[in-house]
C-alpha cells in the first residue's frame, strides 16, 4: 500500500475503474482518494459506493493530494488546466491519462510538477490491463510510484521515449480494437457454419484466450515456436497460414496500426 493521497481531476469510466481496483487490491484506502467532476452526479455515484472524498472544486482536490491524476476529456484538459497552473507545487506528481498530450506540452502547462504520462488499456477493468508509462525525470522515485500504483491493474511498461509511448499507446491500447476486430471475424465465420451467435463467440472467444493462456504460460517458447507447434508441415493450419501470409494479413494489420500513429500525431498537434 502507498501513503500518499491521490486525487483524481475527472471521474469517468476509466478513473472510476482505477479507484475500483486501488481500493479492491488495497493499494489505497478510500480515505486517501479525493476527487473532482465537472457534472456531479458520477462522483457522488463514487462517493456513495466507496467512501472516497468527493471536492467541489478542482482546486481543492489538488490542495488536498500528493498526487494528481489528470482524468478529464483531452478536448477539456488545456481550459480546466489554465486555471489551475498556480494550484499545483514544486512536491507535486501530475499524472496524465490524456491522449495527444506530450510530456513536453504538460510541462509548458504545470512547469512546477513533476509530470507522468500514463496510458492504460481497456483490459485494465478486469486487472488484466497493459498499463504504459514515461516520464522525463529519471530518479527511480516516479517509477516507483507508478509501478506501486498501477500494478495491481495489469502489466506496467516504462516507454523510454514519446514513439515508444506511442507505440504502446497503438499496440496495446488500441490493439485491444484491433483484436476484437478479428474476433469478430472468426465469430461470423463460424456463424455462417451454422453455429448460433453466442455459441461462435464463446468458441471465438476460448480459441483467443487459448492461445494468450499458453504463451502466458509457456514464456520459455517465442511464439513462432508456440505456432509451430500447431502447423505440422502440410497440414490444415499450414495451409491456412500459407494463404495468409500470400494476402499480405500482415501488411494490413502494420498499415492499420501506423493509420492509428498517423491520428495519435494529429491530436498531439491539435493540442
Amino acid at each position: 500500500m502507498i501513503h500518499q493521497k491521490i486525487g483524481f481531476i475527472g471521474m469517468g469510466s476509466l478513473a472510476q475503474s482505477m479507484v475500483k481496483g486501488f481500493i479492491d487490491n488495497k493499494v489505497l484506502t478510500n480515505q486517501q482518494i479525493f476527487a473532482s467532476n465537472r457534472t456531479y452526479g458520477k462522483l457522488q455515484k463514487m462517493v456513495d459506493t466507496y467512501q472516497i472524498h468527493g471536492c467541489k472544486t478542482n482546486e481543492e482536490v489538488i490542495d488536498q493530494t500528493d498526487i494528481v491524476i489528470l482524468a478529464m476529456k483531452p478536448q477539456d484538459l488545456p481550459t480546466a488546466i489554465e486555471s489551475l497552473t498556480s494550484s499545483f507545487t514544486d512536491n507535486q506528481i501530475v499524472i496524465s491519462l490524456a491522449a495527444g498530450f506530450t510530456i513536453h506540452a504538460l510541462q509548458k502547462m504545470i512547469p512546477q510538477a513533476r509530470i507522468i504520462r500514463v496510458m492504460p488499456n481497456i483490459p485494465m477493468l478486469i486487472h488484466q490491463g497493459v498499463i504504459g508509462y514515461s516520464t522525463k525525470i529519471d530518479d527511480g522515485y516516479l517509477d516507483t510510484v507508478v509501478e506501486d500504483l498501477f500494478k495491481s491493474l495489469g502489466s506496467v511498461f516504462k516507454a523510454a521515449d514519446d514513439d515508444q509511448f506511442e507505440a504502446l499507446t497503438i499496440a496495446c491500447a488500441s490493439g485491444t480494437g484491433f483484436v476484437f476486430e478479428l474476433m469478430l471475424y472468426w465469430q461470423d465465420w463460424i456463424q455462417e457454419r451454422g453455429f448460433e451467435p453466442k455459441v461462435a463467440q464463446q468458441m471465438t472467444v476460448d480459441t483467443f484466450l487459448g492461445a494468450a493462456k499458453m504463451a502466458s504460460i509457456m514464456k520459455d517458447q517465442s511464439l513462432e515456436e508456440l505456432q509451430n507447434r500447431v502447423a505440422s508441415r502440410k497440414g490444415v493450419t499450414a495451409a491456412g497460414l500459407q494463404s495468409m501470409r500470400e494476402l499480405e494479413i500482415e501488411r494490413t494489420l502494420r498499415y492499420s496500426f501506423e493509420k492509428a500513429s498517423l491520428r495519435n500525431q494529429e491530436l498531439a498537434k491539435e493540442s
